[in-house]
């Protein structure tokens, strides 16, 4: 999720930039039409200096290394905000620390937001399925791990494709990327996992419509 300037092409670069302004656009008009841009401030920056610190984390796999994200976390917690989070986490991070380009923020941020997203779908999917059925057997923790490790998976996905996207020469690097993420998407799906159902137990608001928002 750190691609670097000079790597992508130009469309893919633009096609990052003009998805990231639509997100950004539509989470800020979603929290001010829910009244809730004020309330959200604390755990949205908490947030995102989770994701700011766990990135500093970086893990050798071979010929390369990883980095953990919490991507699903933040998706869990933040729903559509967590796209606007990442965005302001990568672009300190890429003039603070110079992780990743600057022209390449948009695609990075698509690169991790939309996971975000789909992980928070999946993890309100699932919970509202549960309280429906009468199977007592999954838990928040369950669905938080499923969705804390597709969202690294497709993290990986989404970046190889657009390493791929800008030229056949980067096939080979975007498949190791893939690969080496299969260790990280375990991890994180057992800490999303346990940090979901602690949460669940100690303070369900946190984690969206399972701690009965009303907004």
């Amino acid at each position: 999720m750190h691609i670097s300037d000079g790597v992508l092409s130009a469309p893919v670069l633009a096609a990052g930039w003009i998805i990231t302004a639509i997100f950004i656009a539509l989470a800020i008009w979603w929290s001010k039409k829910k009244g809730i841009e004020v309330e959200m401030i604390p755990k949205l920056s908490v947030m995102t200096a989770v994701f700011f610190v766990v990135c500093l984390v970086h893990i050798p796999i071979g010929p390369t290394c990883v980095h953990f994200m919490l991507d699903g976390l933040l998706g869990i917690m933040l729903g559509i905000l967590s796209y606007p989070a990442f965005f302001i986490g990568l672009v300190l991070q890429a003039f603070l620390f110079q992780f990743g380009g600057v022209t390449t923020i948009g695609i990075n941020t698509v690169n991790v937001g939309i996971p975000a997203l789909i992980a928070y779908v999946i993890f309100q999917r699932g919970m509202k399925s549960e309280l429906l059925s009468s199977r007592r057997g999954f838990s928040a923790g369950v669905f938080g791990a499923i969705a804390g490790g597709v969202a690294v998976l497709l993290v990986a996905v989404f970046t190889a494709g657009a390493l791929i996207a800008s030229g056949e020469q980067f096939t080979g690097v975007a498949v190791a990327l893939v690969v080496t993420h299969i260790p990280v998407m375990i991890i994180e799906a057992a800490v999303v996992g346990s940090v979901v159902a602690f949460l669940a137990r100690v303070k369900p608001e946190l984690i969206g419509n399972l701690g009965g928002d009303k907004k």
